[in-house]
């Protein structure tokens, strides 16, 4: 979730632990993160249009056929991250008598509060680039989609709706529209807002509507 992404997680936030990855999973998830942070140096040191698919790989040691393994697109490895399912994982995991909304609105925190803990200047990075470049932007709102799949599924288990009904399909994508709308305003206003306190502003939003007055 684009407000909420954080870099590889072992665990969704708020539910146990699950057994952890394999050898060859964890080798994967390693090599994500080599890609990663190459790119993400690079872009620091030359800008994100100047970076090209062949310096990250020389940068991270891989061929840029590996690159492309891994990440379609360039704009991929800004986006693309282990995070959508787990959160998803935490959604199922919350308490069954938990009213929905809750359960979203202490999900997001907990995932917000472990991105920004994990690698806070990663995270202003990638929202910089959601918010500067129209490539990611495009791709950030083409992969919603995909999370969109994820959390109508989660909806239905909890909720005993049609996860393919239209006011599943609205609510879902609802909420992910708004997180990026978020995001990207955390980005456009210089980081300078708490990012927790902005998801819950929009979750609040969300759940009662806009407010009588202007804030």
């Amino acid at each position: 979730m684009t407000a909420a992404q954080s870099p590889s997680p072992s665990a969704a936030p708020g539910s146990p632990a699950g057994p952890p990855p394999g050898l060859r999973e964890r080798k994967k998830i390693k090599t994500r993160e080599t890609i990663r942070a190459a790119t993400y140096a690079l872009v620091r040191e030359q800008g994100y249009n100047a970076t090209t698919t062949e310096q990250i790989a020389e940068r991270a040691e891989v061929s840029p056929s590996t690159v492309c393994r891994y990440f379609p697109t360039k704009e991929d490895i800004v986006l693309t991250d282990e995070w959508d399912p787990l959160l998803a994982e935490a959604l199922r995991a919350r308490p069954a008598g938990e009213p929905w909304t809750r359960s979203v609105r202490e999900v997001l925190r907990q995932a917000v509060d472990r991105g920004m803990a994990c690698d806070p200047e990663a995270s202003r990075l990638r929202t910089r680039l959601m918010a500067e470049v129209p490539a990611v932007r495009a791709r950030m709102t083409e992969n919603m989609s995909v999370t969109g799949r994820l959390l109508r599924a989660a909806v239905a288990e909890r909720t005993g709706r049609d996860p393919e009904s239209l006011e599943v399909r609205a609510w879902a994508m609802s909420l992910l529209g708004a997180l990026m709308e978020t995001t990207v305003f955390w980005a456009e206003r210089g980081h300078r807002d708490d990012l927790a306190g902005l998801v819950d502003r929009t979750l609040t939003v969300l759940e009662h509507g806009l407010p009588a007055e202007n804030t």
